[in-house]
């Protein structure tokens, strides 16, 4: 299976992707526990049905030293017990901000307020634009059907 779109090749879509990645690197280098980001980028993935960037999240999580047992169970993860209450917060805002489509109010203040007990301002800041940033990138991956399964750790540097 081929995308239908070569994001890397085609100079246009080079050129923004080199631009949402310099965003990346403000929240990858946030105070934000990189288990957390992990997390939320598999599950925004996950909610978004993108192959490629699923199997890069759960690989790079795995490189990282995630569980396989958690890895498993983050879409699952209400019913779960191997989550702390920060990563609860957060994988909550996470499907919220992910499926604001489908929630007329939006992100519930409730929600807000959760991952407001957990994290600082600066931890928050990157909890939202870690949710908007991997959004983006599904949506990229979507579109093209950028195929998945093919991906190796540490394959974008």
């Amino acid at each position: 299976m081929d995308a239908r779109l070569n994001l890397f090749g085609n100079q246009t879509a080079a050129a923004f992707l080199k631009r949402v990645n310099a965003a990346g690197r403000a929240v990858s280098d946030s105070p934000l526990p990189a288990a957390t980001q992990e997390l939320v980028k598999l599950r925004a993935s996950q909610i978004n049905g993108c192959g490629f960037c699923t199997d890069m999240h759960s690989k790079e999580a795995a490189h990282a030293g995630e569980t396989s047992v958690r890895l498993h169970l983050v879409a699952a993860w209400r019913e779960a017990t191997v989550f702390t209450d920060a990563e609860r917060a957060a994988l909550e805002l996470t499907e919220q901000g992910t499926r604001i489509a489908d929630a007329a109010g939006g992100v519930t203040d409730e929600a807000w307020a959760d991952a407001a007990k957990h994290y600082d301002e600066d931890q928050l800041a990157a909890l939202v634009s870690l949710i908007a940033l991997i959004n983006a990138y599904n949506r990229l991956n979507v579109i093209v059907r950028q195929p998945a399964g093919e991906y190796r750790v540490g394959q974008f540097g």
